[in-house]
């Protein structure tokens, strides 16, 4: 009966030290649904895979406390995906996501790419638009809480962007201002040449 009761007891403290992890894993699985078992993600969920530590965790955080608030990405889907998530395993989530390497969509219209790649480099100075470069790198790689824009889908960035100018999204990011200064063909030029663009260094 001692040796049954130490056995018990020491199923009890593996059990006790795997659950975080287990948890974890499991939040991994329930974040490949949308965003791809590689978290490369597809034209309606943006690729997980080698974004910013910082950038995850804060956007985390903030679909969570329902900062983030684009119709229906923040209120049908992630506002649910983050309501339980604790600090901790968000962070480790975001970790594990930015670690993997990514892949880019090339999904935009190569036709465009020459015009987007000229705003997001030198910006549109006689319509005072500021270069994407300077917050987002001269690779659109990120930087903290700066996201990799790099290589995400085209379908993906032209919604946020969109978003963005209609006012969407009051966590604090300044790109509600940014994005509306600039016109619908420059959002689609915008876009498309980020979707092309390789991954850069996962270096943080």
């Amino acid at each position: 009966m001692k040796h049954f009761r130490t056995q018990m007891a020491v199923l009890a403290i593996s059990l006790a030290t795997a659950a975080p992890l287990l948890a974890e894993d499991l939040q991994i699985r329930n974040c490949t649904w949308c965003h791809g078992s590689s978290a490369q993600g597809y034209s309606v969920a943006p690729r997980l895979a080698g974004q910013r530590v910082d950038y995850l965790a804060n956007q985390l955080e903030a679909f969570s406390t329902h900062k983030r608030d684009e119709f229906l990405l923040s209120t049908k889907y992630m506002w649910n995906a983050t309501a339980h998530l604790d600090p901790s395993t968000a962070r480790h989530l975001a970790v594990y996501f930015s670690a993997l390497r990514p892949e880019s969509a090339k999904d935009g219209d190569i036709k465009l790419v020459a015009e987007g790649k000229a705003i997001f480099e030198n910006g549109v100075p006689n319509e005072n638009i500021a270069a994407c470069q300077a917050c987002h790198g001269p690779d659109a790689q990120g930087v903290r809480e700066i996201p990799r824009l790099g290589g995400l889908s085209y379908n993906y960035l032209k919604r946020r962007l969109e978003d963005w100018s209609q006012g969407h999204d009051t966590s604090g990011t300044p790109m509600p201002h940014v994005a509306r200064s600039l016109s619908p063909d420059q959002i689609a030029a915008l876009a498309s040449y980020m979707s092309f663009v390789e991954g850069a260094s996962l270096e943080k």
